[in-house]
């Protein structure tokens, strides 16, 4: 298949400083790649209902599993993933686990996807 051109420069362009200027603002490797971990986590529709439902209450894993009609087994799999990319978090109440958002940035995030969508 022959390129058209269009997509590429077709003259050599000097944006040195430009080039230069925005790569001394982009995030370091290791930020980066902690970005696509959260991303990568939070890209699957069943995490996502469960996040939607952790930013508007805290939950124990049945309460979960009842609420959006799924095995407690399945539910506990999602949270563990999405404890691992430290998403949300838990603490103990008796002998019950009580999951919350770890913080409100993610509700931040679950807010602007939505917008962006909904466009």
């Amino acid at each position: 298949m022959e390129e058209s051109g269009e997509e590429f420069c077709k003259e050599a362009c000097a944006h040195g400083d430009r080039v230069r200027k925005v790569a001394s603002q982009m995030v370091s490797d290791e930020t980066r790649m902690r970005m696509a971990e959260l991303f990568k986590a939070m890209g699957d529709p069943g995490r996502v209902r469960i996040l939607e439902a952790l930013g508007l209450s805290e939950f124990c894993v049945c309460h979960l599993a009842e609420l959006l009609d799924m095995s407690s087994s399945a539910v506990s799999h999602q949270l563990r993933v999405l404890r691992a990319a430290r998403i949300v978090k838990f603490r103990k109440e008796g002998k019950n686990v009580v999951y919350s958002l770890d913080d409100g940035h993610i509700v931040g995030l679950l807010k602007q996807a939505e917008a962006h969508v909904s466009e």
